[in-house]
């Protein structure tokens, strides 16, 4: 969720929140049925895989980041952004889990603070929610376990570079839908959008490795992929053998 003030006369399609009347009617249908199909197979994944101890965390996880997406740190320009937190959710909860509490944060904030059109909820939660929390959790687990599973230079590298990612992702999705709804061309989409989310993505970046770096300090257990003990990594390692 970013907001463009001074770039363009008219900024409001340059938010990865997009608004109503900015999609067209068969993109629209196609990003709610997508979202439904992940829905549908998130909440499968979720009853199957995880244990009841992981369902006050999700509550937890989803509060911060809701209440975190409310403090807005300013970019040259007179553009502003904040958490978006779906990369921070994959790490902590894993994927399905961490989607399920996007998707929450994302209803609640396009019903009652109207952030985002209702009809293009499903687009909205598909770019910044499902997709950013799938691709961020999978980059982040790629290149963390590449240096170790309880390499520290691993995290704080592989959280970095997913969360960047994920919102240059949601914002590249987002000029895309634009695109072919015919709202904006999109080379202009493509390069308004990039321009400023490149930098809002570094500060994702920090906010996430902050609170990530610090409970694995203070709460490795809380991770969803937790590093092991020292003696269980090597009695696995030497099992392999």
């Amino acid at each position: 969720m970013f907001r463009l003030s001074l770039l363009f006369p008219d900024t409001s399609y340059l938010a990865l929140h997009i608004p109503d009347g900015f999609l067209s009617l068969p993109v629209s249908l196609f990003c709610w049925i997508a979202t439904i199909i992940l829905i549908v197979m998130a909440l499968k994944h979720v009853q199957a895989d995880y244990q009841e101890r992981a369902v006050p965390l999700m509550g937890v996880c989803a509060a911060f980041i809701f209440a975190a997406q409310m403090i807005n740190f300013p970019i040259p320009g007179g553009t502003s952004g904040h958490l978006l937190g779906g990369t921070l959710a994959g790490v902590l909860l894993g994927p399905w889990a961490g989607s399920l509490v996007m998707i929450v944060v994302f209803i609640v904030q396009a019903v009652f603070f109207q952030d985002g059109g209702l009809t293009v909820l499903g687009a909205n939660t598909f770019n910044m929610g499902l997709i950013g929390t799938f691709a961020g959790y999978y980059v982040y687990r790629a290149i963390r376990f590449s240096f170790g599973r309880n390499s520290w230079r691993g995290m704080l590298i592989g959280v970095a570079v997913a969360s960047w990612l994920s919102v240059v992702v949601a914002a590249v999705l987002t000029a895309g839908q634009l695109a072919l709804s015919g709202t904006v061309p999109l080379i202009v989409g493509l390069v308004a959008m990039l321009a400023w989310h490149v930098v809002i993505g570094i500060g994702e970046a920090i906010i996430t490795v902050i609170a990530v770096g610090y409970i694995w300090r203070s709460r490795p257990d809380l991770l969803y992929d937790r590093p092991r003990p020292a003696q269980q990594q090597l009695a696995q390692d030497r099992e392999k053998v």
